[in-house]
């Protein structure tokens, strides 16, 4: 899910929710639950749920396509659970390896459990839960019954976690994540779960180590010492092949890396202390929409591999700056020879993240975690 939960985006004046959620898709929604729920009415789906969707955004039509699903389901949970599960389409292609996410149309499925199952029905709704996600991800449905059943859910993704389908494996990692975006929090003790994946990062599927080293990701954020640690016991165990094992620790490590922190880099091979000089400069008048042209040169007096962010610090109206990392290089120096390094970074004056302003500006070269130059410049305003 790359985009909000207001759905917007997409380009052509259409929004995300335009492109995920229209007659179309309600029409291959309706046509399915029709061959899983006697007397199902197509055409009263297909109606109800346009009627109701031009002033909702992504999610808000999901709960929408819900209402209008449950209002032709059966009243008790474990005959709507049937249905449901009688109407899903063959599970995703289980020869895929990543990027099978599923269709959004099937989150109605993991709403109705949470609705109807999470207080009286708990085991044959995350019953429903497993067969959906073999769909459609449910990651976030899952959370809920995590907050009220914390015990027999955990003991449900113990078992899930040697699962044969790895949509389902993948569940166990992404619907635990502390921080899993547009999500509900769980209030579980974020460090239980690593349990699984002490299991799950020597799976085969790059969709589940995916998952796993974003999750170590979060935690990274709050218990940076744990996700290192963890990391150097798991490439000592050998149990995954030594190139996902790196993949999985670069990306578990991204943001300890953006941070500068020495653990981190020693992990990945990178020494903090390293003797590199450094030039940084902004070759040309910097204007709002237009974009920043980096020019950074690094010598040493010796071979180095090396890992180079930039640190852009934004002016603020109010005096505090903002202040945001980005990724440059990584490369192997050589001594005596200087390694040059170019970028035009984008200076959108429409970022849905924050703002600019025009006015002074700082950058910063960092090197293996250390900052080893900076340069001032100023933000012109467009005209």
């Amino acid at each position: 899910m790359a985009r909000g939960p207001d759905g917007k985006g997409g380009g052509a004046g259409f929004s995300l929710a335009d492109q995920l959620f229209n007659a179309d898709t309600v029409g291959d929604l309706a046509s399915e639950l029709a061959g899983g729920v006697p007397g199902f009415d197509e055409q009263r789906f297909v109606s109800d749920v346009l009627a109701g969707f031009a002033e909702r955004t992504l999610l808000a039509r999901l709960d929408w396509m819900a209402d209008c699903a449950e209002a032709q389901l059966p009243s008790d949970f474990n005959d709507m659970a049937d249905c449901l599960e009688a109407s899903l389409p063959p599970i995703l292609d289980p020869n895929l390896r990543d990027d099978d996410f599923g269709r959004f149309i099937h989150g109605v499925h993991g709403i109705l459990a949470v609705r109807h199952g999470l207080e009286d029905h708990r085991d044959r709704a995350l019953d429903l839960l497993r067969a959906a996600t073999c769909r459609f991800s449910m990651e976030f449905y899952i959370r809920p019954f995590l907050n009220r059943w914390p015990d027999e859910t955990l003991a449900r993704l113990e078992h899930w976690a040697k699962d044969d389908n790895y949509h389902v494996r993948r569940l166990v990692s992404e619907g635990t994540r502390p921080k899993l975006p547009w999500a509900r929090a769980i209030t579980l003790d974020p460090l239980v779960p690593l349990r699984f994946l002490d299991q799950l990062y020597a799976d085969p599927t790059r969709y589940v180590t995916r998952s796993v080293a974003n999750h170590m990701n979060d935690i990274a954020k709050f218990a940076p010492d744990v996700v290192v640690d963890r990391l150097a016991r798991w490439q000592a165990e050998g149990r995954q092949t030594p190139a996902e094992m790196g993949w999985i620790t670069r990306h578990a490590l991204r943001t300890l890396v953006k941070q500068g922190n020495a653990v981190a880099l020693e992990l990945l091979g990178y020494k903090t202390d390293v003797p590199v000089t450094a030039a940084l400069r902004v070759a040309h008048p910097a204007t709002i929409g237009g974009v920043m042209a980096l020019e950074a040169e690094l010598t040493s007096d010796r071979d180095l591999p090396v890992i180079v962010d930039y640190v852009l610090h934004f002016h603020r109206p109010g005096g505090k700056p903002g202040r945001k990392v980005f990724k440059l290089k990584k490369a192997k120096l050589a001594g005596g020879t200087p390694l040059v390094l170019n970028r035009n970074h984008p200076l959108k004056g429409d970022a849905t993240t924050f703002r600019l302003h025009p006015g002074p500006h700082r950058v910063e070269l960092q090197v293996n975690g250390r900052i080893v130059a900076e340069t001032v410049f100023d933000l012109l305003q467009s005209e």
